[in-house]
């Protein structure tokens, strides 16, 4: 047995890991994603998530009595966004970009190969964390129904940009594929300059910039 514990030690020390710090600088104010109903956002959970996990994200969405509204995780410490919506704007980038790096299966490559950290990522605003948002901003969504055209309101939490407004994290590359490269990701990220992270990204909110230490 203790041979075996040996091997497994010798080999975990032999897994080549690139990390670098990540910091993003928001241009346009950003606006929250999650639904804030702790109801919906479970069954969302419910859904996405392996059983018995997610548990932390439902207690730290915040509640409003009004439905189609959403906003930011909330702790005892501020506002935060989990590390897997960076993961998921990772893999966003990489299908619109993947005729410009030919990379093949690029989301199953950031899935198994590309982590990012701490799990809770702080807003923050001169060095400060950021506690409660800016105000709320609100918009029509117009869509077409069996009935016809329809419109409702949606309202989204945001933070103003202008008082500046930064994440910070680690980005964790597993070192098993050439085309995976601490110089592509960063190419990803820059793609964050047009198309946004957080909601109503398709006008223009949620833009930056990145600096890659």
């Amino acid at each position: 047995m203790g041979k075996g514990l040996e091997n497994v030690t010798r080999k975990e020390s032999e897994m080549e890991i690139e990390k670098f710090g990540v910091e993003l600088t928001f241009t346009e104010d950003v606006l929250g994603a999650t639904p804030k109903s702790k109801e919906v956002y479970a069954k969302y959970i419910k859904a996405k998530a392996p059983k018995g996990t997610g548990l932390d994200e439902v207690e730290t969405v915040q509640e409003a009595e009004e439905g189609g509204w959403t906003g930011f995780h909330e702790d005892a410490d501020g506002l935060f966004g989990f590390d897997y919506t960076i993961r998921g704007f990772l893999k966003e980038a990489a299908t619109a970009l993947k005729a410009q790096h030919a990379v093949k299966n690029c989301k199953s490559k950031i899935d198994r190969l590309v982590f990012v950290s701490p799990r809770r990522l702080r807003f923050t605003s001169k060095g400060a964390a950021i506690k409660e948002a800016d105000g709320v901003l609100e918009r029509p969504l117009r869509a077409m129904t069996m009935k016809g055209p329809r419109v409702t309101l949606a309202r989204s939490d945001k933070l103003d940009a202008t008082k500046g407004v930064n994440l910070k994290f680690t980005v964790s590359i597993v070192k098993n594929n050439e085309d995976v490269t601490k110089k592509w990701v960063a190419e990803l990220f820059q793609y964050g300059e047009l198309q946004g992270w957080g909601q109503f990204r398709n006008g223009s909110y949620g833009r930056f910039t990145t600096k890659i230490a």
